[in-house]
């Protein structure tokens, strides 16, 4: 599974950012203290209990990763995976994210292990050599990415700091958003890979473009495929989309000019218009700290096109 594709799957979590003082919006307690020693992080897998300040985290997903160092926790990483290729200093290893091996990551002795997938029963590996886990999933919606960066800024003793971030990528993203309006009523495709794999409007990425007003082309496609399709090419060109988004730069060598040189693809509006859109697939994959850099990218085009 393509990261970008783990980026949008729907996971079924209620979680509200943190405010101020470990509290989330709906009121309850969402960490507690003992002796400054320890702290207790409401994560994916339950409540963690975790070191105050942990001194040896591994990162076994690039989306977190770069949330640890945005926040100031970057000297507190000792191991990323091998796909946590930003920031460039980044303790990258052979690590997988896709396939976690316990005993590989036991021997970076860690004091807390930050994922967002439970593959293999890693968690339960992990917890038995008793070492703190924070499962962090794919985010379902946006409150559900800041929330993350709250958890990590909490388990790692930057609580203020991550509070900054996503208070500035709030702040960035509603920008961007005001700016872009009148994007409501346009059209759009989001392309995944080469093969025309795409994203509904129920996934992460499609309620981003929700947020100008697009309309998705996939939504009607979408039968059995829990927010993932993929569409035929006569579908795409019958319903003509205003906008196509490639998120598939890196990964398949895609642009605007392979697009055209599509069968049927260079009667297209978004060709023949301008409104082919290369992304960066990375951006369009993750739910941390460079958001905001994804959402420009919508809203840079929206304007353009109206």
């Amino acid at each position: 599974m393509r990261p970008v594709r783990v980026l949008g799957a729907a996971i079924a979590t209620a979680a509200v950012a943190l405010a101020a003082a470990g509290c989330g919006d709906d009121g309850k307690t969402k960490a507690s203290g003992d002796g400054a020693k320890t702290v207790t992080v409401q994560a994916g897998n339950g409540a963690v209990t975790v070191p105050a300040h942990p001194k040896r985290i591994v990162s076994l997903s690039p989306t977190h990763t770069e949330t640890l160092f945005a926040i100031g926790a970057g000297s507190q990483v000792t191991a990323a995976d091998s796909l946590s290729d930003y920031p460039a200093n980044a303790p990258r290893t052979k690590l997988s994210a896709f396939k976690p091996n316990a005993e590989a990551i036991v021997k970076y002795r860690p004091d807390l292990v930050v994922l967002s997938n439970d593959m293999d029963g890693v968690v339960k590996a992990l917890q038995k050599v008793k070492v703190p886990v924070l499962l962090e999933p794919a985010a379902a919606k946006l409150d559900d990415a800041y929330d993350e960066i709250a958890d990590l800024g909490l388990a790692t003793g930057h609580v203020a700091e991550a509070k900054k971030v996503t208070d500035g990528m709030r702040a960035d993203i509603q920008k961007t958003v005001a700016a872009s309006a009148k994007g409501k009523g346009l059209t759009y495709y989001h392309e995944l890979d080469n093969q025309l794999h795409t994203v509904t409007s129920q996934t992460f990425v499609g309620q981003v473009y929700g947020l100008f007003g697009l309309r998705n082309v996939a939504d009607a496609a979408d039968k059995a495929s829990g927010g993932y399709p993929q569409l035929s090419r006569e579908y795409l060109v019958k319903k003509d989309p205003d906008l196509v988004f490639l998120a598939d730069t890196k990964c398949c060598g895609q642009n605007a000019a392979a697009v055209a040189k599509r069968p049927g693809f260079g009667d297209l509006k978004a060709v023949k218009d301008g409104g082919v859109v290369p992304l960066d697939d990375d951006l369009a994959s993750r739910w941390g700290p460079r958001l905001p850099q994804f959402v420009k990218a919508i809203g840079d085009a929206v304007q353009k096109t109206r």
